[in-house]
């Protein structure tokens, strides 16, 4: 019995929106140490981008993502600050 190759995985140009969001997060790995909070949290940026999702001080909170090196608050700050860069 042999197992296939995974399916091959087309990437988001960078100019969308959804690659800026993933991007910011991205960059904030520091304080966001696990992939797949990193991901929930984007997700959910992305959400609130579409106007479907709560501010990014509620999304820190209710996401229940692992902080580490800086509150939660000092972090939604400056999720806040970029996602203002991305809506211009």
């Amino acid at each position: 019995m042999s197992t296939l190759p995974p399916p091959a995985i087309d990437k988001f140009p960078d100019s969308t929106m959804e690659k800026k969001v993933y991007n910011i997060v991205e960059e904030m790995k520091d304080y966001l140490p696990v992939p797949n909070d990193r991901n929930r949290l984007a997700f959910s940026l992305y959400k609130y981008l579409n106007g479907e999702g709560d501010h990014p001080n509620i999304l820190v909170k209710s996401t229940k993502i692992q902080i580490e090196g800086i509150s939660s608050e000092d972090l939604a700050k400056k999720i806040t600050v970029e996602i203002e860069k991305i809506k211009k």
